[in-house]
């Protein structure tokens, strides 16, 4: 006997009809989400620990900002690196050995004695494992697995990431309060091991891989297979530094990101804990704040990439470079031993804007460098790093020196006046926002 054959409506495409309902590009975007969240974890860290490292070592507020500083640098400039070695090796191997080196960091600090000892592990071992689950890393997803909705996806990984470095701040102080601050270095380590798993399970390098094409590609306007690629990883992302930096746009963008970094992860994260110490808040009210903020984040995050599939992303980072200046620049009028109702505003305002400028920057490296948008995002945000990296370190100072942070927040909030002003010189071009193209100058 003879089975008859699978009847389907006339036009049917077999292929399409044995798609899933859910196209797979969300399920590597939700684990790319939780591995953001759970490489953020350790970041999240320094912050909350900075008066307990001094007053068990006597390490001064400055020495502290130091390791953080290595930290961000290497974030930074890894970055790119990663983007490259992503594309030689894969996004799932890149993930993996991240990970582990989070934990390792992350873990070994319990034993450290030694100053040299917080910087090479929350400095090099920390900061190349975070600098692999990156922005670059955002973008190196987003341009292979989405062609439609890129700029919601960017907005929401990044808050995954933002948002993971500050909502597991109450948990760090509260345990550091009552159990030391090795505690939470253990549990952030193993975090970052729970993530593994689902890493290894669902992310894959690119959508043939399974047979399909991107989200949102067209019959007209397919994904390519990725190229196989037989060079060097340090040469391709060198490579992609050197060809970026002879654009007026690049350094535009990378001026503006590098005041992001300053004003965020280097200037609040780092030190907006110990500044509210300073004026009689206890540490687990503070990082309680800061938690909020990464929760609003979710929804100022989210919310820019929507934007920035419609609307100019250099005019939306010149509006969230005004407003986070101006509400920096409030700040120390705001502070004192409980939290009233104008520090909440700042939160909340603050939190808004905490990393809306990504998503707008990633669209514009896909406008004016496409292929190359991955790495060219990579060094951008290396950018913003060192800009972290040195507002960690000058906050500290100031804080030694004066004895108050009140100079380093109005600095930070004049620097974002003049991000405002480099993101409107970025040049215009005439491409649908959050799709990448051929490079078009600039």
């Amino acid at each position: 006997m003879t089975s008859s054959p699978t009847l389907r409506a006339p036009g049917q495409d077999p292929a399409r009809a044995a798609r899933p309902r859910v196209h797979r590009a969300w399920w590597v975007a939700l684990a790319g989400f939780v591995a953001m969240v759970g490489s953020a974890g350790f970041r999240s860290v320094p912050g909350v620990l900075i008066d307990p490292l001094h007053e068990e070592f006597g390490w001064s507020h400055g020495t502290i900002g130091a390791a953080v500083s290595i930290n961000l640098v290497l974030f930074g400039l890894f970055s790119p690196f990663a983007a490259a070695l992503m594309d030689r090796f894969g996004i799932r191997p890149v993930l993996t050995v991240a990970l582990v080196l989070l934990a390792s960091g992350s873990g070994l600090t319990v034993l450290m004695t030694e100053v040299w000892q917080l910087w090479l592990l929350w400095g090099l071992v920390v900061g190349v494992g975070a600098g692999s689950i990156s922005m670059a890393f955002i973008a190196t997803l987003v341009n292979r697995w989405f062609v439609a909705r890129r700029g919601l996806v960017s907005g929401v990984l990044t808050a995954a990431g933002a948002t993971g470095q500050l909502v597991f701040l109450p948990a760090v102080a509260w345990l550091a309060t009552h159990h030391g601050w090795r505690v939470p270095a253990l549990v952030v380590a193993g975090t970052a091991l729970l993530v593994l798993p689902l890493v290894l399970l669902v992310v894959r390098d690119h959508p043939h891989e399974l047979g399909l094409e991107a989200y949102g590609a067209t019959e007209g306007e397919p994904t390519q297979p990725r190229a196989a690629r037989s060079g060097n990883a340090a040469t391709m992302a060198l490579s992609g530094l050197v060809e970026a930096a002879r654009t007026r746009t690049f350094w535009l963008l990378a001026g503006g990101f590098a005041v992001c970094g300053a004003s965020t992860n280097g200037l609040v994260g780092t030190h907006f804990v110990p500044a509210a110490h300073d004026h009689g808040m206890p540490l687990t009210a503070a990082a309680g704040l800061l938690a909020v903020i990464g929760i609003v984040d979710i929804v100022g995050t989210i919310g820019s990439g929507f934007l920035t599939d419609r609307v100019d992303p250099r005019i939306l980072l010149a509006v969230y470079y005004t407003l986070r200046g101006l509400s920096l620049m409030a700040l120390p009028a705001l502070f004192g031993p409980d939290v009233q109702p104008s520090m909440w505003a700042f939160i909340i305002f603050y939190g808004l804007d905490w990393v809306a400028t990504v998503p707008p920057t990633v669209a514009l490296c896909q406008q004016h460098f496409g292929d190359r948008a991955p790495v060219v995002f990579g060094w951008v945000f290396a950018s913003h790093q060192v800009g972290a990296a040195v507002a960690a370190t000058g906050a500290g100072l100031v804080r030694d020196t004066h004895g108050s942070y009140d100079f380093a927040w109005l600095g930070a909030g004049a620097l974002c006046l003049v991000a405002t002003a480099l993101s409107l010189l970025v040049p215009r071009v005439r491409l649908r926002t959050g799709l990448a193209g051929q490079p078009l100058g600039g």
